[in-house]
């Protein structure tokens, strides 16, 4: 597709629609706002796009697609903005936020002014951030969320899709209410219960250290997603706000059921919560990705000697396999330990366990 694209924040995500955007439409310009000016001017020597702009006004309104990458609570306000300026009569503008309603609504004075608004989220992510981290194959296979309202016409939804083409993500079209939802109980909510589970091991100080230490292995990969941006979290929680007081009603008579089945000793039904549970997680899909972004973890059991990371980092760096993270888990008081490694893809997951198996007689396993 031939136009000019703008995008306004240029971090991992708004980077990464923008190098999909430039490696499927070579007749586009892509132009690029963000208030970090760092942000902006890596973002122009990576050719993540064409063109900086030193304000919103100057690259909205000669856009034929507007993208807003930035969080929710500053989406609003430029919404507002947008809705002062001139715009081009059929540009189409998106947003790639968290949630939906909130901002859908604020978008209706564009929509009054004639204006295309198509809330959209892109349900991938790394642990990295800004325009450095930001990859064009980010959200390959990964769902990408299209949250028109209702009466947005057919054709413009197309367009988008069109323009978005180049991320090869799976999209999905649903009601804004339906995404706030559904992402509700699949990534916001989760999101508070590990931080919450990470306030109750910091509660239990009297013996501080030796928490910390058992922490460092399941407990750590559960509660990963507390490591995320506390302001971008108190902004979807805020965002969100009904539909997670919701589920936090649920939860609580959750706990409280299971509560007075162990008080009552009820050893079957206690089992049964557990064997639920357990059907369920094994019937979700593995390949997938979600809207918490996955790592793919392998488990080295290695000797205990100065220089074994280097060691294993080296074989790996020999089959130029990428590492999205690497650790040591400290839960034994023996001579092995277990090195942790975290990778992008499956594919990739493979190809270290086949290396390492092949380098070195260190076990290897997924947990």
């Amino acid at each position: 597709m031939r136009g000019n694209v703008f995008v306004i924040g240029l971090g991992l995500i708004g980077g990464s629609v923008a190098l999909a955007i430039k490696k499927t439409h070579s007749e586009a310009k892509v132009f690029g706002y963000d208030v970090k000016k760092d942000n902006l001017h890596l973002s122009l020597a990576l050719g993540i796009i064409d063109v900086q702009c030193d304000s919103i006004r100057e690259g909205s309104e000669q856009a034929d697609l507007i993208i807003i990458g930035t969080p929710v609570v500053q989406t609003e306000g430029i919404l507002e903005e947008l809705g002062t300026l001139h715009l081009k009569k059929n540009v189409i503008i998106t947003d790639v936020g968290s949630t939906k309603r909130k901002v859908s609504e604020k978008a209706d004075g564009l929509r009054r002014k004639g204006y295309t608004f198509i809330g959209g989220h892109p349900m991938a992510g790394s642990h990295k951030s800004g325009p450095a981290a930001a990859k064009a194959h980010l959200f390959e296979n990964a769902f990408y969320l299209l949250t028109p309202k209702e009466g947005t016409e057919e054709k413009r939804i197309a367009e988008l899709k069109a323009w978005l083409r180049g991320t090869k993500a799976n999209f999905l079209t649903i009601s804004p209410e339906l995404h706030d939802e559904l992402t509700g109980v699949i990534s916001h909510f989760p999101h508070i219960i590990a931080a919450g589970l990470v306030h109750q091991a910091k509660a239990h100080h009297l013996e501080q250290d030796l928490v910390i230490r058992l922490a460092a292995g399941g407990f750590r990969d559960i509660t990963r997603i507390a490591s995320s941006s506390p302001e971008m979290w108190r902004d979807i929680l805020l965002h969100n706000k009904e539909v997670l007081l919701s589920l936090m009603d649920d939860w609580i008579t959750g706990m409280k059921m299971i509560q007075s089945k162990i008080k009552e000793e009820d050893g079957d039904s206690i089992l049964e919560y557990f064997k639920t549970a357990k059907s369920f997680r094994d019937g979700l899909p593995v390949a997938s990705k979600g809207a918490i972004p996955s790592f793919y973890d392998l488990y080295v059991d290695v000797p205990d000697y100065p220089g074994v990371i280097s060691e294993i980092t080296g074989y790996l760096a020999e089959e130029r396999i990428s590492i999205t993270n690497i650790r040591i888990l400290e839960t034994r008081e023996e001579l092995y330990g277990v090195l942790v490694i975290s990778f992008q893809s499956e594919a990739d997951r493979k190809k270290a366990e086949e290396c390492i198996k092949e380098q070195t007689t260190y076990g290897t396993y997924y947990a």
